[in-house]
């Protein structure tokens, strides 16, 4: 078995997940409209979901590395010379991605289609409009940062799948809050 079998076979409730949420999440691009996700989240939304994905989506807005590297550069040297090159390599990635791409955001997205009166927005969140939507930077600081810990962590079984799970929740909160689609998302958690 060469290194990368090894590597992703230690790791297989983190990889596996992510395999099966491409399958389901690409089956949902083909098969939905663009837009139907807000809908979906706009229409589902309780006070417990808005307090929960408004405090998780700040997961992925890459304080994380910061924290993750000066924590590290206390205990292990090279992990955090490794966690400070993913940062600087993801928000780079995002950057010239979302300048390539250039796709409206869900507030521009609707607002030029007239139908921002069927969205309920949540209370208290600021709603970027611009035209930065693809790809996901949130959800990509999320996946770079949890597929990071899955490979360095000892003792990897199920911890895998819960590192998954957050990195998911990240990109759900970012649609919750009507800041990306699916698709961008999708793109954010592959790149990440």
């Amino acid at each position: 078995m060469n290194y990368l079998s090894r590597l992703m076979w230690q790791n297989r409730w983190f990889f596996a997940s992510f395999v099966l949420f491409l399958i389901v999440a690409g089956i949902i691009l083909i098969f939905t409209n663009h837009g139907d996700e807000i809908y979906f989240f706009s229409n589902n939304r309780t006070y417990y979901t808005d307090v929960f994905f408004r405090a998780f989506t700040n997961v992925g807005d890459g304080s994380i590395f910061v924290l993750a590297f000066i924590i590290l550069l206390f205990w292990r040297y090279r992990t955090a010379a490794t966690i400070f090159l993913l940062g600087i390599s993801v928000f780079l990635t995002s950057a010239s991605t979302k300048r390539i791409f250039s796709e409206p955001r869900p507030y521009r997205y609707f607002e030029e289609r007239n139908l921002l009166d069927k969205i309920t927005f949540v209370e208290g969140v600021h709603i970027v409009k611009g035209t930065t939507s693809l790809p996901s930077g949130h959800t990509m600081v999320a996946f770079a940062f949890f597929t990071f810990l899955a490979l360095v962590l000892p003792q990897k079984k199920w911890i895998g799948f819960l590192l998954f799970v957050a990195a998911l929740l990240v990109g759900i909160s970012r649609m919750y809050l009507v800041q990306h689609f699916l698709s961008d998302v999708y793109l954010g958690s592959i790149t990440g």
